[in-house]
């Protein structure tokens, strides 16, 4: 059985002064488990942190009995990660490069070797590319073989980094479908500014903003929370100031030319306005709108 992850009281201040992390606490459970948060949240920090590749200035994390923090090498061997910006050598052909990964990852047996990087491109479904060069691969196909490489070593903690941003609709329900598979008996953390992939594959998730959590739980439990309170209007560009004035606005959308606006609000606004189903976007908006009033 895989152990959770528990983040207590992580702080991480650049030396341009920027506090990338609040005293972030967070437990992390085996499955899917969502990390939501605009540009510029403190996400790629906490994920670098719990990859090892940056140190925070106070705080711990723990796997089980494993201390990220401190047993760093003993964390790469059970660690798979795709970072935001994950490059490749556009020469070399998948099945070569993902070799000479699991060689990295200290998989030394020539035909164990070969069993594994056959079995993971099979599972990523690349192997009908294996021999194709990197170079070659679309961004889907390229986010893939990130996959590819993290899975190998039996990781039991894999962190994927905004995965689908830049991927075409079709390519990004590929990948989120494989991904799906993957984290049923792992810990895996998908960090994200994209709300429907939080929605469509997580059974937890956190929404980070400023560095700091502003919100735990399982997402359809955060959605109970806003029954009853969401209502939409359409309104014209110009409208738009005198509403929120007016309102609590949570987002705007264009819609056929105009301006789609979703309220909260305990009781309807007034009788223009139509009562919607609340969804995660609508509890992601909230929670940010109210976070950025309380900092004001």
């Amino acid at each position: 059985m895989t152990p959770e992850l528990v983040i207590s009281n992580l702080s991480k201040t650049y030396p341009n002064g920027i506090q990338a992390l609040r005293n972030v606490s967070l437990k992390v459970p085996a499955g899917m488990f969502g990390l939501l948060g605009p540009n510029g949240a403190g996400k790629s920090t906490l994920m670098r942190t719990l990859a090892t590749l940056q140190e925070p200035d106070s705080g711990s994390a723990t796997l089980g009995d494993l201390d990220v923090l401190k047993q760093k090498d003993e964390v790469r061997r059970i660690l798979g990660y795709l970072p935001q910006e994950f490059g490749v050598y556009p020469k070399v052909s998948a099945i070569e490069m993902l070799d000479h990964f699991a060689v990295l990852k200290g998989i030394i047996d020539r035909r164990r070797r070969k069993e594994t990087v056959e079995a993971i491109l099979q599972r990523t479904n690349l192997y009908n590319d294996r021999k194709r060069k990197l170079g070659t691969f679309s961004g889907g196909m390229k986010q893939r073989f990130g996959i590819a490489q993290a899975l190998l070593g039996s990781p039991r903690l894999i962190i994927v980094d905004e995965p689908t941003a830049g991927l075409d609709p079709a390519e990004r329900l590929r990948f989120n479908n494989m991904l799906s598979e993957i984290g049923e008996n792992l810990v895996v953390i998908l960090s994200t500014h994209i709300v429907e992939d939080v929605s469509d594959l997580c059974s937890r998730m956190a929404i980070i903003a400023g560095g700091r959590v502003l919100l735990t739980g399982d997402p359809a439990h955060t959605i109970d929370g806003l029954k009853g309170q969401v209502w939409k209007k359409i309104i014209s560009r110009d409208q738009l100031p005198s509403y929120e004035k007016d309102c609590v606005v949570i987002s705007t959308r264009l819609v056929a030319g105009r301006t789609a606006i979703h309220v909260v609000s305990g009781e309807r606004p007034d009788a223009t306005f139509d009562q919607v189903a609340p969804d995660l976007e609508d509890v992601y908006f909230s929670t940010l709108r109210s976070a950025n009033q309380q900092a004001a």
